[in-house]
């Protein structure tokens, strides 16, 4: 039996987010009541048909592009690459692919291109619910560290309340600086230190790199009166980790005043128990501090992981 997979993709246009591609192999006899291209189905039902499709398929493979990564290159071929990662992680291996759109050009699994394949064809169809569904999961992430945006309600797709908070905020760190709404919206490490938004732009910078390593972002800027404010709470394996950010930039590099010392441990540790009983947390609990530098180009994390604390 030759087993056929069917690729989509999600998230070409906007201006701001990853673009994600998903590849789907259906089993010969499935129940997909409504199936059809992602775009035509109302969110609730899209969101039903992506449990349906994830308990139903044989094999899911998902690739994710990130905005900076889009940047190096550009849409086509980070899609292209999306799609490429997607197929590389189905198993089994399927023997054929066909992908919404175009052929998937230097792919070792031989493919063809189906026009509007995502209205046509059940693989693809499904494959569009998938990258849909996943990325605008991821967007809703990012809604919650960029409130500003309104990422939850747009997706990142250049609406006329998005171009509006693009020019009232400036870019942040998920927006597509290659495309050209954005580029002259970019702020520079001077705007932000004369905004007073150095420490904001770095904790949001490491709550995407928590993101794209697999944590749920809880919270951010979470206050605990008497004891201050936590800047990240993310969960990931059932572990919910509390994260203490520090940013430099290139002014701030070796200040000492950055330094978490015990009155700030103390502080911090006293901030998160609040937390925990007046939330009812009871999973592992842990304290991680990331360092971030601000750079003219792509920032550097040093992560500190695993205080462990007593909930």
């Amino acid at each position: 039996m030759v087993i056929i997979a069917g690729v989509d993709e999600a998230g070409r246009g906007p201006l701001a987010g990853p673009v994600v591609a998903a590849a789907v192999i259906l089993p010969n006899s499935y129940n997909l009541e409504g199936l059809d291209d992602s775009k035509k189905v109302a969110p609730k039902k899209r969101s039903q048909l992506f449990v349906d499709i994830k308990h139903q398929a044989t094999a899911i493979g998902v690739g994710v592009v990130a905005a900076a990564d889009i940047d190096k290159t550009n849409i086509l071929q980070a899609t292209q690459q999306a799609m490429k990662m997607a197929l590389g992680r189905l198993k089994p291996r399927p023997d054929q692919a066909v992908i919404d759109g175009h052929e998937l050009p230097t792919q070792i699994i031989p493919n063809k291109g189906v026009i509007k394949g995502d209205q046509t064809v059940d693989v693809i169809k499904a494959a569009s619910i998938i990258a849909k569904v996943t990325r605008d999961n991821m967007m809703e992430q990012y809604d919650i560290i960029f409130p500003a945006y309104g990422f939850r309600k747009h997706k990142g797709y250049g609406t006329r309340e998005h171009m509006d908070k693009l020019r009232l905020n400036k870019a942040c760190v998920i927006h597509r600086k290659s495309f050209k709404p954005v580029a002259s919206a970019m702020p520079t490490l001077s705007w932000l230190r004369k905004e007073g938004r150095i420490g904001q732009w770095g904790e949001q910078t490491a709550a995407v790199y928590l993101v794209e390593r697999g944590y749920e972002i809880v919270a951010m800027n979470v206050h605990c009166a008497p004891y201050g404010v936590i800047d990240i709470i993310a969960e990931k394996d059932g572990i919910v980790t509390f994260v203490e950010v520090k940013t430099y930039s290139k002014k701030q590099l070796g200040t000492p005043a950055q330094n978490i010392d015990q009155n700030k441990l103390k502080k911090l540790e006293a901030a998160i128990h609040k937390y925990v009983v007046d939330m009812q947390v009871k999973k592992d609990i842990f304290l991680d501090v990331i360092y971030v530098y601000l750079k003219p180009s792509v920032p550097m994390f040093e992560h500190f992981k695993g205080i462990r604390l007593e909930a």
